[in-house]
């Protein structure tokens, strides 16, 4: 039985029907064929190549265990879209959500988007604009991260994180025939599907959902050396800011990080001193997005390692998309 009770409507029958036929490993050779939009270290985005599904952008989580387990985390889900929009002051595309079962009898969420011109995503528009105003760019994310932060500092009992890497924002109205932003350039927020957020010191997502998609043999490794980590990068200001700077390596424009640490510096410096964050350096940079390329890495290696021995060995399903290779440099 499927639900749908969102601002975004979808036709049900068809995304059953798309479900029903998906093959996780090729989502092209789907029934229904899905075109990847783009791959996250975790999830995937596509679009679903149907009537009536024109137009929407598509995030499938199979990670919950029963329908009950969905409940809490649709709660948080909204109420994190709804803290950014509302009270942070970040906009947000159109948004809503969708739940069904399996042919396996697995419970599955999709979140859905209004799907964007790919071309106005931050790591596609690194390509197209000049460095000046990349640089631009980067400030404006920043920006907008403060306003995260202002929250935090303002609001008593209640914590926002946030991903702030470049290719989680778009541009809005991007021309990519005429390429430019300026200190007038509108920026949505596009990837809320990771809902953290604390009441009261209390992280409100399960930090066990992160691990199930994880490889059955080293949940109890990732839990104990990395999920903390995880979990909590996205509370510091900084850290966001050197992750943010830091992925312009994956992003093949590596020769801006000199030029965008001296501007996350200057803004730090100037528009945010009020939160005392300390200087960035090359080096903070260099050796963060090393240790995340190499556990990044592994992670998706482990994960096709798992999947293999799932499908092929133990003859059981494996749920969830995977990228393919990410070039990192």
């Amino acid at each position: 039985m499927a639900e749908e009770k969102n601002a975004i409507s979808v036709d049900m029958k068809t995304l059953e029907e798309f479900e029903s036929g998906l093959d996780p490993r090729h989502p092209e050779r789907s029934r229904i064929p899905a075109r990847v939009l783009g791959y996250g270290e975790i999830s995937t985005v596509f679009e679903i190549q149907a009537q009536g599904m024109e137009g929407y952008a598509f995030k499938r989580l199979a990670v919950f265990k029963d329908r009950r387990e969905i409940g809490p985390y649709l709660g948080n889900y909204e109420e994190y879209n709804r803290i950014l929009a509302e009270e942070v002051g970040i906009s947000l595309p159109p948004y809503g959500h969708a739940s069904l079962t399996s042919r396996s009898g697995r419970p599955i969420f999709y979140i859905i988007q209004e799907q964007l011109p790919p071309e106005s995503i931050g790591n596609r528009i690194i390509h197209l604009l000049p460095s000046q105003e990349v640089v631009l760019l980067v400030r404006l994310i920043l920006r907008e991260l403060k306003k995260v932060w202002d929250f935090n500092r303002e609001r008593e009992g209640v914590e926002v994180a946030i991903d702030g890497q470049v290719s989680n924002w778009s541009v809005a109205g991007f021309d990519p025939s005429s390429p430019h932003v300026d200190e007038g350039t509108e920026l949505l927020y596009v990837d809320t599907s990771t809902p953290l957020f604390r009441i009261g010191g209390v992280e409100q997502l399960d930090p066990e959902l992160f691990l199930r998609s994880a490889p059955s043999f080293l949940v109890w490794m990732i839990r104990l050396l990395f999920l903390k980590d995880v979990m909590t990068r996205y509370y510091d200001f900084r850290l966001v800011a050197i992750d943010l700077i830091a992925n312009f390596h994956k992003e093949q424009r590596p020769e801006l990080i000199p030029a965008l640490i001296e501007e996350a510096n200057d803004f730090f410096a100037t528009e945010a001193r009020e939160h005392g964050v300390k200087p960035i350096t090359g080096k903070d940079v260099d050796s963060y997005y090393r240790e995340d390329a190499v556990i990044w890495s592994l992670y998706l290696a482990l994960r096709k390692t798992d999947r293999f021995l799932q499908e092929r060995i133990l003859r059981r399903e494996y749920p969830y998309i995977l990228p393919g290779k990410i070039k990192r440099r």
